[in-house]
């Protein structure tokens, strides 16, 4: 056990939005003993003068699902202050198996893949969704463009209910994706029923963040009226040309909901570029005209990871289809049919004026949605907390920075249920960060994404020290994090 630690003359943003303030704030063991004066207990002693101490960054939207067991130490999100994640977005989790699109189904019930993370201890505490798509493919296949009959809705239920009795925070579906996007409204409201009668959340990556943007943001609030179940919209954009502008609309839409009592929150990372599989993309036609992943040009899509052939990460598919003699449109063919569901493309596809409009909503919490793999992966899985305190916070003056951090720590504790995070108060959990607020910055880019962020002196999960001065630690004593029975 880690002995007591007191943060000096350090400048207090407590999670909840209000101003900083300086305080001397004491940790002992896993929690949070005093926030104001010194006790005069004899403790280790960190001068905070000129830095702020924040809550841990909670990261609600990952794809971490095996990274935190693969890569325990867990440094792309560490180094950036993140001490939560949450797993299972997009339709995708680790239970129950199914033939899921990237290979996370690897359990028959959550709960054996939460004893796997328990026994992998990683840095960080991890909380998981259920994956509307993986439940699917695991009663119906991947590939079943039908509704589902009476036993296999029941088989579905099933599965979603044992996953939040196993401590699942709620269900993710991923309707732009296999299977999900053969889900009809009627099977979305039969699950969130489910989960809303488990106090759990519905997080949707919409059926088209593109052209029918507003129609997507209608569809997924009318499963929350039909069930009450409270909504979260993942990575909130506009993607492609065509849907450039209409963030402002879209926004009106979620607006008028809240209005009328709907709990619909959203969350983004800070990016003009987003991330997924090839498959997919090529699969929805979106190299031939709109589709749900927008109009996309070979020139767009910059390979990620492509593991089998490894000198294609880092370059557009283009470059790429140059080099080989052939057209962008057969080379994106050849890397599907070459690297099936493990090529991960980086797409140019959205304007940042729609980001800074939706970035700055109140409604708007920060997620990453990181894809580990690769050499090149998005800078998001690396950069996406210091970019908004740095950039759009700092430097840009988009957010007050005590209001930046509300949107990924307190905010984002309280929507997802982790008890007693998120928060610098006396009892909450030690999950701390110690920043400069003045030299806090991303510094990675689409062709180095993997450098450490600068301006971070110090991260702490359940009070012991995971970060110092740029470099992890070693220690992981991150938790599962399970939804509480009742909630």
């Amino acid at each position: 056990m880690v002995g007591p630690t007191r943060f000096c003359k350090v400048t207090v943003f407590d999670g909840s939005g209000a101003p900083g303030f300086v305080a001397d704030v004491e940790i002992d063991g896993d929690r949070i003993v005093t926030v104001g004066s010194a006790t005069g207990v004899e403790a280790d002693e960190i001068e905070g003068s000129g830095l702020a101490l924040a809550p841990g960054f909670v990261d609600v939207h990952t794809h971490d699902d095996l990274a935190v067991m693969t890569q325990p130490d867990h440094g792309c999100k560490t180094l950036q202050g993140v001490t939560s994640v949450v797993v299972g977005n997009c339709g995708m989790s680790a239970a129950p198996v199914s033939d899921d699109p990237l290979g996370f189904s690897r359990y028959p019930r959550l709960a054996d893949y939460l004893r796997q993370v328990e026994a992998a201890g990683p840095a960080v505490n991890v909380g998981a969704l259920v994956g509307h798509g993986t439940v699917r493919a695991a009663v119906m296949g991947l590939k079943s463009d039908r509704v589902p009959d009476d036993r296999e809705r029941a088989a579905m239920i099933e599965h979603v209910a044992a996953a939040l009795e196993d401590g699942a925070l709620g269900m993710s579906s991923g309707l732009a994706y296999e299977p999900g996007r053969y889900a009809a409204h009627d099977e979305l409201v039969d699950l969130a029923e489910v989960v809303a009668a488990a106090g759990g959340v519905y997080t949707t990556h919409m059926r088209d963040e593109g052209r029918d943007l507003i129609g997507s943001i209608e569809e997924s609030i009318a499963v929350s009226e039909a069930t009450g179940v409270a909504l979260q919209i993942s990575h909130l954009k506009a993607s492609g040309r065509d849907a450039w502008g209409t963030t402002a609309a879209a926004l009106a839409v979620i607006d008028a909901a809240r209005h009328r009592g709907v709990d619909v929150m959203a969350d983004q990372y800070p990016y003009t570029r987003g991330s997924t599989l090839l498959e997919q993309i090529v699969g929805a036609g979106a190299l031939d005209g709109p589709s749900a992943f927008a109009h996309v040009q070979p020139a767009d899509l910059l390979i990620a990871a492509a593991p089998g052939n490894p000198h294609w990460e880092g370059r557009t598919i283009e470059e790429i289809a140059a080099d080989e003699g052939v057209g962008g449109r057969q080379m994106a063919d050849r890397i599907v049919e070459a690297e099936g569901r493990n090529c991960f493309v980086i797409i140019d596809s959205m304007s940042e004026d729609d980001v800074r409009e939706v970035i700055r909503h109140p409604a708007v919490m920060t997620g990453s949605d990181g894809v580990p793999g690769g050499s090149k992966p998005h800078p998001r899985l690396h950069h996406t907390y210091p970019r908004v305190l740095g950039h759009y916070s700092r430097d840009e003056g988009l957010l007050e920075l005590a209001d930046a951090i509300h949107r990924m720590t307190g905010m984002c504790a309280d929507r997802f249920g982790f008890a007693d995070r998120g928060a610098i108060r006396p009892g909450a959990f030690a999950d701390l960060v110690l920043f400069d607020p003045e030299t806090i910055i991303d510094t990675g880019t689409y062709t180095d994404p993997t450098t450490v962020p600068e301006g971070i002196r110090g991260v702490w999960v359940n009070g012991e020290r995971v970060v110092a001065d740029g470099a992890v630690t070693g220690a992981r004593p991150g938790r599962v994090i399970r939804r509480p029975e009742g909630q």
